[in-house]
């Protein structure tokens, strides 16, 4: 299952989302979404899960914690629109 997370804090590494997941389960990818000019973060990211039931638990439980000063926003991720 792939995750968006949200309202990242900008300092926030993918090591370290990789770490708040994998408490919940294996994750098998993280990437942080940046700037393609700056590098700077956007200050969101994706995170993928192969366990479905452990993806969702996650959501549940990290979805409006805080983490780094900053008030997570989590959910399945939505395929992206085509325009």
């Amino acid at each position: 299952m792939n995750i968006y997370v949200g309202n990242l804090n900008f300092k926030v590494d993918e090591n370290d989302l990789e770490q708040l997941f994998a408490e919940y389960g294996d994750v098998s990818s993280c990437k942080i979404i940046t700037d393609k000019y700056s590098g700077r973060s956007k200050g969101f990211g994706f995170i993928t899960m192969d366990n479905d039931d452990d993806a969702n638990t996650a959501i549940q439980e990290l979805g409006g914690t805080t983490f780094r000063d900053r008030e997570l926003v989590v959910n399945e991720a939505k395929p992206r629109k085509e325009y």
